[in-house]
Formats: C-alpha cells, structure tokens, sequence
C-alpha cells in the first residue's frame, strides 16, 4: 500500500470534479479524499496498492481530463489514515 497525493491543475473547480471522483472512488478498492484547494486546484489524497491507483487515475483522466491542465503525483508509504473515501471541504 501506498499513498499517493495528486494536485489536478486547470478549471477543476466549480465542474462537479469532487462528486464525479467520490463516485468513481467507489468502484476502486481506494481510500482517502478529494478537496478544493484555494489556489483554484484540486488534491486528491489516495491509499491503495499501485495498480488500483493507476487504473482509478486512469478512470478519472477519461472522465474529467478535459478539465485537467496539468498533474503532479507525490508519492509515499501508506500511513493507513482512512478508512473510506470523501470530499473534504
């Protein structure tokens, strides 16, 4: 398990961004949070094992990419801090 922090770039705010990636969450074995951030990004805060991130980033650049100018992915060791997924406000 690891977790992985994504900051989304571009007009990610204001488009639905947070719900469809709650929604999208739930067909991945996945935990964490999505949130507006006040820059105008959006983070996205994920623990799963590599190839569950993958294919559920994957998901969300087919279902929102347009939206996305550009994404910065960090990557860490799962602190196991949640046990579900949200939108954080």
């Amino acid at each position: 398990m690891k977790n992985y922090t994504v900051t989304f770039l571009g007009p990610v705010q204001g488009v639905g961004f947070r719900y469809t990636v709650r929604a999208l969450a739930n067909r991945f074995d996945v935990t964490g949070y999505v949130k507006n951030m006040t820059d105008g990004s959006v983070e996205l805060v994920v623990e799963a094992k590599k190839s569950e991130f993958e294919s559920f980033l994957q998901a969300i650049n087919n279902r929102l990419g347009h939206y996305i100018r550009d994404t910065k992915i960090e990557e860490s060791d799962a602190d196991n801090l949640y046990t579900n997924f949200e939108i954080r406000f």
